[in-house]
Formats: structure tokens, sequence, C-alpha cells
């Protein structure tokens, strides 16, 4: 319910003769209170925290909350990393684990763990029988995740779970991963790749005859060919894979990649690391606040307009806005109409008194905004932010100044029908109306060049102030560019793993 003071209260008793219906009386949530949560991460935080509480049902909930807050954990690696034989998935689960500082869990160290009762019964199972029964593998892979190092850094689990079974009952248990990567080859690839794999007895390193072979003498020497790689041997366990992954694949549908295997170990990896450094898609409500950043002529007016109609976003073209407050003789319009004659720069405090107006109103808060033209400079970012208008996405369109030049010098305008054209991508039917066409005096080469070099010097200090800035190649088709900017509004942010 909103009160004002002008009508005399009859808005406020309007709603308490409708007995309070929420349904109907509007509600007017101020622009810092989503902006607030967005940038602590509020809702996901809120999720992440009862979903722990469901999972754990701890008798104490208050003191299990301050206890989850205090472990700082939310973001480490979660990762599964599966794969058949001879996928190179131990070697990609190895070189994440160095790289994110994690903690590699794989059924060979799991029931190598000495200190543990769980891990020698299962140690001795397994030399028997080759093998574990589900529930004793996942009560392992239980209690290592609950030791500091996991709870702290992370894991990767390596080829587990291997079933669907032991996915069910690591889901039961409360154990998602944030990313799974399943590594794919072609059977046969696979089968010649196997039989040429060799191990090193003491580090456990993955060496192979012909793609990986160990430079040193020392470690040539002592390398092991290794149990179960025979081309029989090798199909069986194929086959046992196949049957399974497709039946694992579903238990993780939103958060699963498949990485084609038949290429260099190294290109894997950086396929997977690139994937696990990504943050998935949260259900917290978003609210964009798109700011499109480059030089005249870089298509942010096109992209905008592009955003606005697909997205409902509040299209706010700084240059435009001020146009339409002299149109409406507004006082500001008034004082803007005085620089615009004089054919001086408006000054920065009045432009921003416009843009902030447009800014506040209730569409902007509801529904979001796309910003173009403003801000040009540090000093008008520093006001903007200081105000409380953060965008939250920032991209930068980069064109070369060739293809400015070629987009912007070449526009004409025909002053009889006032039909816009550009003597390379839309030009006029007749020689008639070639020969009237208009060129407006602000696209010269002169007065391009001049705004192109204005800008240039402010932009390295735009893109330093709003980071994470995304740069985009503007010198492609629209609506490829437009595909770019749909992905980086959709998608959160990159993560800052180092």
């Amino acid at each position: 319910m909103t009160y004002d003071p002008s009508d005399g209260g009859h808005q406020g008793a309007a709603a308490l003769h409708s007995g309070m219906d929420a349904t109907t009386a509007p509600h007017r949530i101020p622009p810092e209170m989503p902006q607030y949560g967005e940038a602590n991460h509020i809702f996901e935080m809120m999720q992440n925290m009862l979903e722990q509480l469901l999972i754990h049902q701890p008798t104490d909930p208050i003191l299990f909350m301050i206890d989850h807050l205090q472990l700082d954990n939310d973001y480490v690696p979660r990762i599964l990393v599966l794969g058949p034989p001879a996928s190179g998935k131990t070697t990609v689960a190895m070189w994440l684990c160095k790289h994110l500082h994690s903690n590699l869990l794989s059924v060979e160290n799991l029931i190598a763990k000495q200190s543990s009762s769980l891990a020698a019964g299962a140690r001795q199972h397994y030399q028997k029988f080759k093998t574990l029964p589900s529930g004793l593998l996942v009560r392992l892979v239980q209690a290592r995740l609950r030791e500091e190092d996991c709870v702290t850094r992370g894991w990767i689990l390596d080829g587990i779970p291997e079933t669907r079974e032991q996915a069910l009952l690591l889901q039961t248990l409360g154990i998602a991963p944030r990313h799974v990567l399943v590594l794919s080859a072609p059977d046969t690839v696979l089968i010649e790749r196997n039989l040429g794999k060799r191990v090193d007895p003491l580090t456990g390193e993955v060496y192979h005859t012909t793609f990986d072979w160990p430079p040193k003498p020392e470690i040539q020497n002592r390398l092991m060919v290794p149990a179960g790689i025979s081309e029989g041997e090798t199909a069986r366990k194929l086959l046992e894979f196949h049957r399974n992954i497709v039946r694992i694949a579903p238990s993780y549908p939103k958060i699963l990649r498949v990485i084609p295997a038949d290429q260099p170990c190294v290109d894997v990896f950086y396929q997977a690391l690139t994937y696990v450094r990504t943050i998935h898609r949260s259900n917290a409500p978003f609210t964009p606040r798109v700011l499109l950043l480059g030089p005249t002529g870089s298509g942010k007016s096109l992209q905008a307009a592009l955003l606005a109609q697909k997205y409902g976003l509040v299209n706010v073209c700084c240059g435009q806005l001020l146009k339409e407050a002299v149109a409406d003789k507004s006082k500001y319009g008034k004082v803007i109409l005085s620089f615009f004659e004089k054919e001086i720069a408006v000054p920065d405090s009045i432009i921003m008194k416009v843009l902030g107006r447009r800014l506040d109103q209730q569409d902007c808060v509801e529904r979001g905004w796309v910003l173009h033209g403003f801000p040009r400079d540090l000093d008008q970012a520093h006001m903007l932010d200081s105000l409380g208008y953060k965008p939250n996405r920032v991209f930068f369109l980069n064109v070369p100044f060739d293809s400015i030049l070629e987009r912007l010098t070449l526009r004409r305008t025909d002053p009889v029908t006032g039909e816009r054209y550009h003597l390379m991508y839309k030009p006029p039917p007749t020689v008639e109306i070639q020969a009237r066409l208009l060129q407006n005096p602000k696209d010269t080469e002169e007065q391009v060049k001049l705004k192109t070099d204005l800008f240039c010097r402010t932009s390295a200090e735009l893109e330093q102030f709003y980071q994470p800035v995304l740069p985009l190649n503007g010198d492609q088709d629209p609506y490829t560019v437009f595909e770019f900017l749909e992905s980086g509004i959709i998608n959160p942010l990159p993560s800052k793993v180092p």
C-alpha cells in the first residue's frame, strides 16, 4: 500500500475498505533492494542454506546455519569426471585437481586410506572381487567428503558414480556435484589407445607409448603394463560403461557436459577447465540493468532496440532523453534547449537529473533497462554509480575505425521523403534520388574521427571502472552480435577463479 498526502488519504482508505487486498494494492520496491540482493548473492545463499538444512536435518537449525555460513565454501569445486576406459578421465581429473587446488577422489585412493577401518574392509573386498558394493563405495565417499580439506577446498570424483544406483545413493545423502564431465570417443579409438597405456608404479602417473611417453629414461624403465587392457577386456568394459552412462546421465540433466576425448589431452583439459569455471544460471530473480559502451557507429542503438524488443527492457538513450525533455518543454528542457542552441555540451549535472528521473520510474525498476550514450567518461561513470544506478551487465562493442568510417560517412538522407540510405548497404533506387541526398554534418569523416578519438581516450578507464566488462566484436552481422549479447545477459558472469 502507498500513501500520498496529496490525495487526502483516499488511496489508503480505499485499501482499508477493500480488506487490504495484497493482490490489488500497489507495491513500490526501492531499486536498492534487488541491487543489494544481486550483489551479495542473497537468494543463492538462502537457497543453498535451505538445501543443506533439508539434507542434514540438524536438531539445532540456527547453530547449523551459523556453522554453514562460517565455512565460506559455497563455490569450491564439486566435480564428477566420468568416461569410458582410455578416454583420459583420470588424467583430466588429476590436472583439474592440481589447477583448482582441490582433492581427487577415486576408488583406488579411497580404499588406500590407512587410518580408516571402513577403507580397510573395502580394501579386502576389492582385492578379492575387484569391485565394491555400491553402498560401501558411497559410504567411503561420504566419509571422505566430511574431512576438512574436502569441505574447504572441494572435491573431484574420478569415475564415480559407476552406476545409476550409486548416483541415486549419492543424491540421497545430499552429495550433489556442480559440474559433471563425460568424456566420449569412438570405441575403436579407445581400444587402440588402451593398448598403449603404461603406469608409473611410484607416482601413479599414466603414460602412453604413442601419445605421452615420458622423456626421462629412469621413468621409462620403471613403467608397467597395467592389468585389464587387452582388446577383449577393454571391449567388455566399454560395453558395461555404455550400459551405465545412459542411466547415470538423467540424474544430472542441467549440469552435465559431454567433451569429445578424441583430441589432444591438453585440448580436452582446457575445455573441461572452462566448463567447471562456469557458474550455472540460478533461480534467483534477475532484473537486467545493461550498459552498452562503444565508440560512435559501433551499433549500440540497434542492439539496445533489439534487447528492449525481445526482453521488454526499457531502452534508455541518453541523447534521446535530452531531446524529449526539450520537446516536452519541461523545466530541464528549457535549460537544455539553451545549450542546444549554443551547440555546446549539456552539463553532467543536468544530464543526470533527466537520466535519474527516467531510471527511477517504475517500469525501469520492475522490467530493467538498457542504457547507451552515457557515461562517456570516468567522471560520468562515478556520478552514475554514486547515485545508485549500477548496471549488472556491461558490454563493450569493439569496432575498427575503418568500419566505423564505412558505417557513418556513407549515410545519407532524402530531404523530400525523409528516407535514410547508405551508399553501400542500402543505395538509393534511382539516380534522381541519389542526386538530392544530403549528409548529416555529424557524419563527416572529420567529425567521426573526432568523436572516435574522444571515446578512445576514456575507454580504458571505463573498462577498468566497470570490471568485469564483457567485450564483443561489434564488426559482425548485427544478429550475430545480438546472440552474444543475449548469452552474456542470460548466463551468469564468468567466475573469478585464478
